[in-house]
């Protein structure tokens, strides 16, 4: 699987869970982190929970294991590191207030299809 076609996957995980405003941007060209980071927005603590939490399953499914998870304690922002794509789940605040988007501005927006 190509790490689109994982940061897809990621997206429409989020997606079924009635994640929001999920975006695929990709950073390959800009930094070394990795090829693609994928963002959304839950609507609590117990939401964004359920969204990584279906990330993970989802992606784990088709075979690709998370290599790190950062930020399960506070359920305000967590990190799931899959090397070449990294999925970040926010609070509605959390996300406002680091604003990924505007920090990878340069990086291409993806669509999800």
């Amino acid at each position: 699987m190509t790490s689109l076609e994982t940061a897809r996957l990621a997206a429409k995980a989020l997606d079924s869970k009635k994640g929001l405003d999920i975006r695929i941007i990709k950073i390959r060209d800009i930094s070394s982190i990795a090829d693609y980071f994928v963002i959304a927005t839950g609507t609590s603590n117990t939401h964004v929970k359920a969204l990584a939490d279906e990330v993970e399953y989802k992606l784990d499914e088709a075979g690709i294991s998370v290599s790190a998870v950062e930020g399960q304690r506070n359920d305000t922002w967590i990190l799931l590191d899959y090397i070449d794509v990294v999925v970040h789940v926010f609070s509605e605040d959390a996300r406002e207030y680091y604003n990924l988007e505007r920090l990878w501005e340069d990086g291409e927006q993806v669509d999800i299809e």
